[in-house]
C-alpha cells in the first residue's frame, strides 16, 4: 500500500517543464517495520535517473548521470546511514496515524438490488447488485439461487473510488425467471459482522396488477352506492316524518276534545306572562344620553351643520325638537 504521505525535496523549473523532481513516498501493508518500504525516486526532466530503496539499501541509478549520482552517494556513509533511517523516522510515524485515524476505520455499505434490460437481450432479464459508500475498499459481492452460490453469467466493475474515501462496486446477474425461485446479492465486508444478503423480490405481473385496480375501483364504486343508498333513505324519513305530522294536526283538528284542551292554553299560559312582562320590563324607562355637536355638510351649500345624536334609551317612542334664537 502507498502512504498518501509525500514529501517533497527540491524542485526547479523553467518553461520548457521540470529540470529536477525528488520526491518520498512509503508503501506498507502493516504498520510493522518490516512490512514498510521507503523510496527516495530523483526525476530529470520528468524522468526519474536514481532511487533509494530501504528493501534494497543504498541508491541504484537508471541512466548515466543517476548511476555516478548513485556511486557518489552511496560512498557517503552517512548520507546513506541518514537515508536507512527514513523508514522509522518518516514512514512509521505517518503510518502509524493513518492507521489510527484513518485506515482503522470502517463505513457501512449501501445495497440497492434492481433488474434492467440485459444488453444484446440474449436473456430476458438481468439483475444489479449495487453497493455504494462503504470503506474500506476490499468486499465481496457474490449471488445465491436457492441456497446456493452462482458462478456464471457474472460481470462486476472493479472498485472505484467515489472522490469522498469511499467507493462503490456493481454486480450484474443474467438470468432465466423460474417461478417459485430466491436470488439474493450477499456482501461481505470489514465493516459488517456476518455478511448482508438481499433477497430480491420480483415486480407485480401486469395481469395481477390490472385485478388489483379492479377489486379497488370496484371496492370504491360499492362504497359510494351505499353512501347514496343512505342518502336517500335518510331523505325519505324526513319526508315521511313531514306527511306524518300534516296528517296528525288534521286528525287534531277533528278532534273536538283535543282543541278544546289548546284553545285556554291562550289565557292559562300566554295572559301571566305577559301581566309579568308588563309588571317588570314595558312600564320602566332609561333615560337617553344626547351630544350636539356640529360638521361640515357634504355639497357645501350650508356653512354648517349641527348633529343631535341621542344614545341608550328605553322604550323606543322619542320626540326631538330644535329652537334657533326665537324659532
Amino acid at each position: 500500500m502507498c502512504s498518501p504521505t509525500f514529501r517533497q525535496i527540491g524542485m526547479d523549473s523553467n518553461c520548457d517543464g521540470y529540470e529536477l523532481y525528488n520526491s518520498d513516498r512509503c508503501l506498507f501493508n502493516s504498520t510493522e517495520l518490516q512490512d514498510i518500504e521507503f523510496i527516495r525516486s530523483c526525476y530529470y526532466n520528468k524522468i526519474e535517473f536514481v532511487r533509494f530503496s530501504s528493501d534494497v539499501g543504498k541508491f541504484v541509478g537508471y541512466t548515466d548521470f543517476g548511476m555516478k549520482n548513485a556511486e557518489m552517494w552511496n560512498k557517503d556513509q552517512g548520507y546513506l546511514a541518514a537515508m536507512r533511517a527514513q523508514k522509522e523516522t518518516y514512514c512509521k510515524h505517518n503510518i502509524d496515524l493513518w492507521y489510527t485515524n484513518v485506515l482503522s476505520k470502517s463505513v457501512k455499505p449501501s445495497v440497492r438490488l434492481h433488474s434492467t434490460m440485459a444488453p444484446g437481450c440474449h436473456h430476458p432479464a438481468m439483475l444489479v447488485c449495487s453497493v455504494y459508500d462503504f470503506y474500506p475498499k476490499l468486499i465481496k459481492v457474490s449471488w445465491l439461487r436457492n441456497g446456493q452460490e452462482i458462478t456464471s453469467d457474472i460481470t462486476s466493475t472493479e472498485e472505484f473510488a467515489n472522490g469522498d474515501w469511499l467507493y462503490q462496486v456493481h454486480s450484474h446477474l443474467e438470468y432465466m425467471p423460474r417461478s417459485g425461485e430466491k436470488i439474493s446479492c450477499v456482501v461481505g465486508h470489514a465493516s459488517l459482522e456476518k455478511p448482508l444478503i438481499i433477497n430480491w423480490v420480483p415486480p407485480m405481473p401486469e395481469t395481477e396488477r390490472l385485478i388489483i385496480v379492479g377489486a379497488v375501483g370496484l371496492i370504491l364504486g360499492l362504497i359510494l352506492f351505499l353512501a347514496g343508498v343512505i342518502y336517500r333513505r335518510k331523505s325519505g324519513d324526513a319526508s315521511l316524518a313531514h306527511r306524518f305530522s300534516e296528517k296528525q294536526a288534521e286528525d287534531w283538528s277533528k278532534d273536538a276534545a283535543a282543541l278544546s284542551l289548546w284553545r285556554p292554553q291562550k289565557e292559562k299560559f300566554f295572559k301571566p306572562d305577559s301581566e309579568l312582562c308588563f309588571t317588570n320590563v314595558l312600564p320602566k324607562s332609561v333615560m337617553p344620553l344626547v351630544r350636539l355637536h356640529s360638521m361640515t355638510p357634504s355639497g357645501g351649500r350650508h356653512p354648517a351643520l349641527a348633529l343631535c345624536r341621542v344614545y341608550d334609551f328605553f322604550p323606543k317612542q322619542l320626540k326631538t325638537r330644535t329652537d334657533a334664537g326665537s324659532q
